[in-house]
């Protein structure tokens, strides 16, 4: 696993344990094809990093230009990851990580009058909550106008086509996973 573009491009990231088989990370190929949707640059964006697992797609927006991350799990092992990817690749000064529920994680943003302009959600598949998680990212109010929120999960699990304001713009399909972009009116 590494960064695939901008400053961090080619550093190598540190997985999850192999015997650790709740953390998915996104793999290389797929996060590519995701920023080539975002842009290739995202210019000094405020990033949140849902469900961050290793912090891999946060920590590629912050390669790719992006200018604040907040990173939000609740797993032990999944926040070391966080913290030693950040770390590794110099990015400290830049992230931010929240080790909270996802929903109790937005109350609390959203209360502080955070704003972000990229939302990534990666849950585990098993726990289909694309729905829950848009409804509490729009409950929160976290999201900027014309912001992003982009959502993978397994295909199987229906994404809306909207929600709660969220317009579904894209979907791409890599296997077993379902990558859903909204877009924020």
């Amino acid at each position: 696993m590494r960064i695939v573009a901008g400053s961090a491009k080619g550093r190598a990231l540190t997985g999850p344990k192999p015997s650790s088989g709740h953390i998915r990370p996104t793999a290389d190929r797929v996060r590519e094809t995701i920023f080539n949707m975002l842009g290739q640059f995202l210019d000094g964006q405020a990033v949140l990093d849902l469900y961050a697992g290793t912090g891999a797609l946060g920590l590629e927006a912050l390669s790719r230009g992006a200018g604040r991350l907040v990173l939000v799990d609740q797993d032990r092992e999944a926040l070391a990851l966080c913290r030693k990817n950040t770390d590794a690749l110099g990015f400290s000064a830049q992230v931010s990580i929240l080790a909270q529920p996802v929903v109790r994680a937005l109350e609390t943003l959203g209360k502080q009058g955070e704003k972000f302009e990229l939302v990534f959600a990666d849950p585990p598949y098993a726990a289909r909550v694309v729905e829950t998680v848009l409804e509490a990212v729009v409950a929160a109010g976290v999201v900027t106008p014309g912001g992003t929120v982009m959502v993978e999960h397994d295909k199987r699990e229906a994404a809306p086509e909207a929600h709660s304001g969220l317009a579904l713009e894209d979907q791409r399909r890599f296997g077993d996973t379902l990558v859903s972009f909204y877009r924020a009116p």
